[in-house]
């Protein structure tokens, strides 16, 4: 995928698998698939793209999330993403900068292994709010204290939005975790936006009210998804979430009030 003169591509480290009704739902909706049915499987699961997104621009060679890891506990398997990146002629070694949009355990994985950063030559950003949450505060997770902590004076922690490259941006959009970040990629009079899991399927897209499990906050989640979905309907803004099928971008039109997701 080309934006403008920036290149993003798809770099995909393998798949998670949950049961679509018992993560995402709509309030007083019965069965809010129902109309869905070919948004998932005939059992009732829905598959998770697990990976990041690669972006170059100018001399700075960028990862945006980095998978689950050579990980596999039945549900979620990983592995991938080196291969992947190598399919493109990266190497470890070539990627400057790794940024989170987040720091689930699905979105680290390759930030290190064995205890020592994967990306050796790599400045690793994430926002203070997910650091505080996920790795220093109360409620910190092992598996993020355990992948995240080795990185050492590699880490940056950011607390304001900013420009990490020319024609990309990061928006601090807080609600699925406290320090979500999006990130937003322009040139040449296009705009893509990365999303991490601010949506985590298309259906979210379409009515207003779907919550998912995972949202630390799930009326801020839902006003910025919906605010997202709302700004960039019917424009030729581009948009791709973390975990949308084959991990493919697409437009969202709307009409008569509807909104739906069209994959590019």
């Amino acid at each position: 995928m080309k934006v403008g003169d920036i290149e993003v591509l798809a770099i995909t480290d393998g798949v998670g698998t949950e049961i679509a009704a018992e993560i995402l739902t709509r309030p007083g909706v019965d069965d809010p698939w129902a109309c869905h049915e070919h948004h998932r499987e005939a059992d009732g699961s829905l598959g998770l793209p697990l990976g990041g997104f690669l972006v170059r621009s100018g001399e700075r060679t960028v990862l945006v999330d980095a998978g689950v890891g050579p990980f596999d506990d039945g549900k979620y398997r990983g592995g991938r993403l080196l291969d992947s990146l190598a399919a493109h002629g990266v190497t470890p070694d070539d990627v400057t900068d790794v940024v989170f949009t987040h720091l689930h355990f699905d979105h680290i994985g390759w930030a290190t292994v064995d205890g020592r950063p994967v990306f050796s030559r790599a400045t690793y950003r994430a926002h203070r709010a997910d650091w505080q949450y996920f790795v220093t505060g109360d409620a910190a997770q092992p598996e993020a204290v355990d992948k995240l902590t080795p990185l050492g004076d590699q880490l940056e922690l950011f607390d304001a939005d900013f420009t990490l490259a020319p024609g990309v941006d990061a928006l601090h959009l807080p609600g699925h975790t406290p320090g979500t970040t999006v990130y937003v990629v322009s040139s040449g009079g296009r705009r893509a936006l990365l999303l991490g899991d601010v949506v985590h399927s298309v259906v979210q897209f379409g009515e207003r009210d779907w919550q998912v499990i995972w949202d630390v906050d799930p009326a801020a989640a839902s006003a910025v998804r919906n605010r997202i979905a709302d700004g960039c309907a019917d424009t030729e803004d581009l948009l791709v979430a973390a975990h949308f099928p084959g991990m493919r971008f697409g437009r969202i039109l709307a009409a008569d009030g509807n909104r739906r997701f069209v994959a590019v």
